[in-house]
Order: C-alpha cells, then structure tokens, then sequence
C-alpha cells in the first residue's frame, strides 16, 4: 500500500496560509499590497478586535471583472506574472497568486469589486476555502472582508496574542506601506473609530513628518545619492540624535519594507567611531535598484530579499551615508577633542590599600571596587567618557555616563526619593500611532517616575511634569524609548518596571560630552557607592574597572 499521498486542496490551501498568514497584520499587508498594485490611490482599512474579527481593505483601484473575481482566489492565479523571466524583474509587490486563497482557506471572505465602465460589480463570498455565494453587486475598486480569521484552524488561533498586540502589528504593517508609498493617502480606523489619517503626501519628508512629527524629522540627516542602477534616499540620526532601542529602523528596497543584516550593517558601520555601544541610530533608507538585480522571492512573506551584488549594495550604502554622517559631524575625525579638567588636586592619603589582589586571577582586570578610594582622589580625563583615579593601592578607571546611568536606574526604581516638577511650559510630543496608544495605556505607570502625561489628540501627548533629572534631556527621545520598552515587552528575568527605568536612566545621565569639576566627580563617586550594585550599569557594562599595582606590573611585564 503506498505510503506517499497527495494532500487534498483544502489542507494545501492551509498549509499556505501558514506560511503566508503569521497573524492579522499579514493579512493587512497583503491586502494593502493588492490595493497599491491595482494602483489605488487611497486605501482604507478597517479592523475589529485586532483583525481577529474583522479586517476590511477598500482601495479605489482598477478592480475587476467577473472572470477575475472568481479566478483571484485560485492558487498562484496572478495578474503580474506571465512566463519565467517576470520572475526575475518584478515590478509589482504581490506575484506569487497565494494570498487570497490562503487567506479564504483559513477565515470567512467577502470580495465586492467593479471596474469603471461596468454595468455592475460583482460580489464573491467563500468561507474556509469553499465558495458560498456570487451575486452581482454596484462597487467601483475593491474591497475585501476577512471575518473570523483561523476560525476554522484553532491550533493556530491559539497562538494569536491580545487584541491591542495584534492591533500593534497591524499599525506597524500600515505605517511601514504608507512611509514607502507617500503618494497614495491610508486611513486606519479600529472598532469604529479613527486611528490613523495619512493623506497623499508630496514626497518622503511630509509623509515622515506626517507619521511622526516635526520634531523628529528635525533630528535626521536627509541623504540623496545616486550610483549606476542604484538610487538611494535616506534619512538618518544626527549625531546627538540616538536612540535607546531600535524602533524606529526602516529598510525599503523597489518600496517593499525588509530586514536584511548587510545593509543594517553598513548603515551602522557609518556611524563608526561616533555611535556609543549602547545606542541606536533611527534611520529610513528608501532604495531603488533594478528589478534585475535583486530577487524577492526568497521568503514567502517577502521580508527578506537578495542581492546579485550584494557588495556592491553595501559599499553603495556605506560611502554615501558615511560621508553624509561626517558632514553633519565636523569634529568626527577628532580623536580626543574635550580638554582635561582642570581642578584643584587636593590632599590624599597614600597609605590606602587595596581589600586584596586579583593579579593571580586569568582575568586579572577586576571589574569590581575593590580600590579603597575617596571621593577626594585627584582624577584625569580620557578622552570624553573615561575617568582614571590613582592611589597607592593601584588604578580605577571609570566610565561616567554608566556610572551615573546606576545612580539614576536605582532612584527612578525607587530605592530614593527624586524630586520632580511641573513644566512651566506644557511640552507637546508627537509620537506614532503605535507609540501614542502604548503611552497612553500606561499613564499610570510612567507618573510613578515623575513623568504626568495627557492625551492632546492627533497622535500627540502633552507632558505636564518631568523629573528634575530630565530637565534637559531630549523629551521625544524619552518616550519614544518608554513606548519602544512597553511596545517591545521585556526579558524574562526584568520587570517592566526596571526596563522603563533603565531607559530613562540612560537619557538623563551624563552625557559622554559633558566633562564633570571636582565637585561633581566627588558626587558622583559618592552617590555610586551608595547603589546597590555599583559595579554595572542597568544594561549590563561596567561601571568601573579597577588595576591593583600587581596587575599593572604584570602588564608591563615587571615581574
């Protein structure tokens, strides 16, 4: 008896929808794609539930006929393909001829379509992969209902997360079509109400004003360049312009939003030498290469594309943004540009012991206070972050801005009192659609740190009361990076409590430029002592790093 079988259409049709549909927003998606495609010039889209219940998207495209109608939700029946070189210069977002019938495989669909110049529409519903009505219908465009998705797959639906998760996901999927696709307008609106407007833009820079406000786009380097085939339109961080979290991270190639870690890579390695370990630039790189050059149809979702030159990409990449990131940065080829501090060197007791020596040790760098130093030691700059302090017993370097990262972790957490106060000045703040309702939905949270915040409508909070330690830090910077920590959740062995904190932290502590006088140096070491773990700050790095004379010896080969 033969053990082979082939698998009915029904169970083909969901194992497709596995892989093309992870959740609602990959619904959205490929409906919106279909809209834009069909050359839509406005699409809106409409979800109940987070899309569990209900995602409609209606475009005012070319629509279809009859015939199209029904044969659109036969597998790999496409209008973009014809024969195998189309493959290899796609011009169009959807090809593959899968979505609709994956999509009608695993929910209840509803198509109304028209075309101009027609008599009537025509309307097609099919529940679970079977068609259960067409009827005539006046409609002019597309739209498409999905109802109860995985309705009929539990074992899938099981995986779906809540429904403001879900709806997450949806706005990211909307907000990545309408950055790349500024000429054509998107309204998002949830359970019955409005939640995002785009109109059609003029360019990239409205859209992104239009996404995430004036401020931001303020904060970015706008970068235009041209290399054979290749065209790129990027915006990226300023220098003072990092962020805590990669959130705000956007890679287009021929307006189709992807990952790919060669081209991440390059745009990082532009900012070499300025970029701090534990910082992120924001960057939207807008790319246009030749159909020819670049295959999308490695993965089934279309995240993920290769390059016939994949060098060629990166090097395109690099040199323009680099170039753009000196530019912007006139003393990035500086090595060490702040003087040292000058300050008094007071008396200090030279009879002071280190606890015990740890030159016996592999790794005899210590990361630990074992130097008995005083806040009095006379101190020196390296460079612009690190601080040596000397003493008989041996060398301490330690970095600033994680040392006062600890101090601050540990009040915003709670273990002191930080005092607070209200803005003068109310500051409003605009923020994404996703960053807006992950804020608002934790007021209550984010006013235990000192920080009220109001809903001002449009996307926009009013900030009514800061802590004094973020008096003068970059306020949008800050809560984007509480949303990107309430957005993103949080690791297992951390509460949601201690990751706000350590963005916060990071925000208001010393910044790597600002050089501390004696006094402020003294404050510092005292304030870190009292810490609990004064040794790391809250992301994981070293504090401070002490060399007894026995290590130093050793490195120098003395004995």
């Amino acid at each position: 008896m033969p053990q082979i079988k082939v698998l009915p259409v029904n169970l083909r049709n969901k194992i497709a929808a596995g892989e093309v549909v992870e959740r609602p927003a990959s619904a959205v998606k490929e409906l919106i794609e279909n809209a834009i495609d069909a050359g839509s010039t406005d699409i809106k889209i409409d979800v109940l539930a987070g899309g569990k219940r209900l995602i409609r998207v209606s475009d005012n495209g070319s629509g279809m006929d009859r015939e199209d109608a029904l044969l659109c939700f036969e597998r790999h029946a496409t209008s973009k393909l014809s024969d195998e070189k189309d493959l290899f210069d796609l011009r169009t977002l959807g090809f593959r001829g899968e979505a609709l019938p994956s999509i009608a495989s695993i929910s209840k669909v509803k198509l109304v379509t028209g075309i101009r110049g027609s008599a009537s529409g025509i309307s097609v519903e099919v529940h679970g992969g079977e068609t259960k009505e067409v009827r005539e219908s006046a409609f002019l465009g597309t739209s498409i209902e999905i109802r109860d998705i995985f309705y009929n797959t539990p074992a899938r639906k099981k995986f779906l997360k809540t429904n403001t998760t879900e709806l997450f996901h949806i706005i990211d999927t909307v907000t990545k079509e309408a950055l790349s696709h500024w000429n054509i307008g998107f309204t998002l609106s949830t359970e019955n109400e409005d939640t995002m407007s785009l109109p059609k833009a003029s360019g990239f820079r409205e859209r992104i004003m239009q996404v995430y406000g004036e401020e931001f786009l303020r904060g970015l380097i706008e970068v235009k360049a041209e290399e054979g085939d290749m065209r790129l339109t990027a915006f990226i961080s300023k220098s003072s312009n990092f962020r805590g979290s990669r959130s705000h991270q956007f890679i287009f190639v021929n307006t189709r939003p992807i990952k790919d870690q060669s081209v991440s890579h390059a745009i990082y390695k532009a900012y070499e030498g300025i970029l701090p370990a534990d910082k992120h630039p924001a960057f939207l790189l807008f790319m246009d290469l030749n159909p020819a050059e670049v295959d999308f149809n490695v993965h089934p979702t279309k995240r993920e594309v290769r390059f016939a030159d994949k060098e060629a990409v990166y090097r395109f990449v690099l040199v323009c943004l680099r170039d753009a990131v000196k530019g912007e940065r006139a003393e990035y080829a500086k090595e060490f540009s702040v003087p040292v501090a000058e300050a008094p060197i007071p008396p200090y007791d030279y009879n002071l012991q280190p606890k015990e020596s740890v030159a016996s040790r592999p790794d005899f760098v210590a990361e630990n206070g074992e130097l008995q130093y005083r806040a009095s030691l006379p101190f020196i700059y390296l460079g612009d972050t690190f601080i040596a302090v000397s003493g008989k017993g041996g060398l301490t370097l330690i970095d600033h801005h994680a040392a006062h990262e600890r101090i601050l972790y540990e009040k915003f957490l709670g273990r002191t009192d930080i005092p607070s106060h209200n803005l003068l000045f109310p500051e409003q703040v605009k923020l994404s659609k996703k960053e807006y309702l992950a804020v608002l939905g934790q007021k209550d949270l984010l006013s235990e740190y000192g920080i009220e915040v109001d809903d001002f409508g449009h996307d926009t909070i009013i900030v009514r009361s800061l802590p004094d330690a973020l008096a003068s830090s970059d306020l949008r910077g800050i809560i984007a990076d509480v949303a990107a920590a309430l957005i993103e959740g949080v690791a297992p062995n951390r509460s949601l409590k201690e990751a706000i904190a350590a963005r916060i932290a990071c925000h208001s502590s010393v910044r790597g430029s600002m050089i501390l006088n004696q006094e402020e140096f003294s404050r510092l070491l005292s304030d870190l002592e009292k810490t609990e773990h004064p040794d790391q700050c809250p992301h994981g790095r070293p504090t401070r790093i002490f060399y007894s004379l026995e290590d130093l010896k050793k490195i120098f080969k003395r004995k």
